[in-house]
């Protein structure tokens, strides 16, 4: 085992180092040269723009847009091949190159007759992406544009969920923003400037939530005995008046690498409801960034692995009090052997903190050592690793409507493929399309963190290290999956798309927390409605209402329910440039 870790390590460095190296100008930043059928369908896409994305900068596509679902769904259908879903968020210069080649893959029919869905879909993201292709056919390198003013309005009717280290949220993947019983609101915009192969993004809000009561002496407790912390003092939570960064960074594309510095959101796994390793789920964390934009081929017997990604950050976690300071890092690589099969493999590591010096010696240890000591000190401890695997394959016989996938996490192993046992999982279905009704789609996903291996008792296991006891978290929230700690859930959505912008979706979710983790157990069960329009092409409304019937014996005798609902305005000023 450790020596297909060393070589996977080794072979992740040559993956590296070649994806570095000037190549011929073949799409995709191929250094390959091969003319193989799906060489020729990738060159396809590119036309004349073969070399453009190596220098244009352009900015992430926030990963609440609507972009993603409507290039996933364009994906699952048969026409996109070289898209990534595990690796997000996407710069829109990979989209609209996406968009190219459904495009070409549309016009030449090579699926089959396109669908009205597909080509509706496509339509429109050209659209959205119409500087991008621009540039990419030679166009200017130069644009300021305030993406998005929005303001969003809402309120919650009985007691909510929030504490998702310990009793889970009421509210998920929301990039960490404050909620409380009460009216709740935020309201912001986002802007961005490219010149050349360089990029500014910037988006900001100001955010408003009521305040709370302070839990009681017998939750703190409990809290404290979960955690192995210090009892909590019995304080009010205090209201939310306040001004957030969100995605705020600069950045450069060099050689196909987009090289960013700032706070940053990432999601690491195939599904919608949730990724083990990196979600939204917590506000965006200051992190150095080197993410691949255009897939890259291995020359030699390599080949096979087909179109890779690579994408890796160095940052900080803020917020954590056991211990302060922790910085974290990442990476992942991802290939598509087939153009139905993506296979992900990642990795992370929390190191220093107060009490854990961070020197040269720490960082080696946390990137390259595979076991841990037998007894960890300041000195040798190598941090808080985990590993994770996903994949992506869109079924045989059924392969324009019907995808299965599943994301993984280990503790402590170099991957989840190693210890099947001691691995969270979340494996999910995706049906692009209902049989007799195209419009409709249909989207499945579980997660289970409460592993059979006898490690996972107390919530000491998944999200949780013996000195690392606010371990993935950033200001309070966990930045994996909304199911938290030895936790199992399901979550449902199915959507109808009058248009490619314009959808109303249904969403059920289950969650049931074990009871050795959390006194007496807890159970929460929800169902949501969420409506998006476009009223006309520069505004869009979004509404939302959730019911929520949750029983946590520690928290409240009896069940408790609420009302969640909101409503978001977004302007999107196209014309400001």
């Amino acid at each position: 085992m450790r020596c297909s870790v060393l070589l996977g390590l080794s072979a992740l460095s040559v993956v590296l180092l070649l994806s570095t190296l000037p190549v011929r100008a073949q799409q995709n930043g191929d250094a390959s040269g091969s003319n193989s059928a799906h060489d020729a369908d990738s060159t396809r896409t590119s036309g004349a723009s073969n070399e453009r994305p190596r220098r244009i900068g352009s900015p992430y596509v926030e990963l609440d847009s609507w972009i993603y679902p409507a290039i996933e769904r364009l994906a699952a259908l048969g026409y996109i091949q070289d898209e990534f879903l595990g690796m997000r968020p996407w710069t829109r210069v990979e989209c609209a190159r996406l968009v190219q080649q459904a495009g070409d893959l549309i016009d030449t029919a090579r699926t089959g007759p396109a669908p009205n869905v597909a080509r509706q879909l496509q339509i429109d993201l050209k659209k959205e992406f119409q500087a991008e292709l621009d540039a990419l056919a030679g166009g200017k390198e130069r644009l300021i544009r305030v993406e998005s003013v929005y303001a969003n309005l809402g309120g919650i009717n009985g007691k909510p969920l929030n504490d998702s280290y310990h009793f889970g949220q009421t509210i998920i993947n929301n990039y960490g923003r404050p909620y409380q019983e009460g009216f709740n609101s935020y309201d912001g915009a986002s802007g961005y400037a490219t010149f050349g192969r360089f990029t500014i993004y910037a988006r900001g809000e100001y955010q408003h939530a009521p305040s709370a009561p302070a839990y009681s002496l017998p939750v703190r407790q409990a809290i404290a005995t979960m955690d192995n912390n210090p009892l909590l003092p019995g304080t009010l939570v205090a209201g939310a008046d306040q001004f957030r960064l969100l995605d705020t960074y600069v950045s450069a594309n060099v050689a196909n690498w987009n090289l960013s510095f700032g706070k940053q959101s990432l999601w690491w796994g195939p599904g919608e409801s949730g990724a083990l390793l990196f979600s939204d789920n917590a506000e965006p964390i200051y992190m150095a960034r080197a993410s691949r934009i255009a897939p890259f081929r291995l020359p030699w017997i390599f080949r096979w692995l087909g179109p890779m990604k690579w994408d890796l950050f160095y940052g900080k976690l803020s917020g954590n009090q056991y211990p302060p300071r922790p910085m974290i890092h990442g990476e992942k690589i991802s290939f598509k052997p087939t153009e139905n099969l993506e296979l992900g493999f990642s990795r992370t590591g929390e190191l220093g903190g107060v009490g854990r010096p961070l020197t040269f010696g720490s960082l080696w240890r946390s990137y390259f050592t595979i076991t841990a000591p037998a007894v960890e000190t300041a000195t040798n401890d190598p941090g808080k690793r985990t590993g994770g695997f996903d994949f992506n394959y869109r079924v045989p016989f059924v392969r324009n409507w019907l995808s299965v996938y599943a994301d993984s996490l280990s503790d402590d192993d170099p991957s989840p493929i190693d210890a099947p046992r001691r691995a969270g999982i979340s494996p999910g279905i995706y049906l692009s399309r209902i049989p007799g009704i195209s419009k409709l789609d249909l989207r499945v996903e579980a997660v289970n963190t409460n592993t059979p291996t006898s490690r996972s008792n107390g919530g000491k296991y998944i999200y949780y290290d013996g000195f690392y006891h606010d371990l993935y978290t950033n200001k309070n929230n966990i930045i994996g999956s909304w199911i938290g700690r030895e936790g199992t859930g399901i979550q449902a959505r199915s959507t109808y798309w009058f248009s490619p912008r314009d959808t109303l979706q249904f969403g059920y979710r289950h969650a049931k927390v074990a009871s050795d983790f959390i006194p007496g157990g807890e159970t929460v069960n929800d169902g949501s409605v969420k409506l998006d329009w476009w009223m006309r092409h520069d505004l869009s409304v979004s509404a939302f209402v959730q019911y929520e019937k949750w029983l946590a014996p520690i928290l409240a005798p009896t069940s408790q329910t609420n009302w969640t609902s909101s409503v978001e305005v977004t302007f999107w000023p196209r014309s400001w440039n």
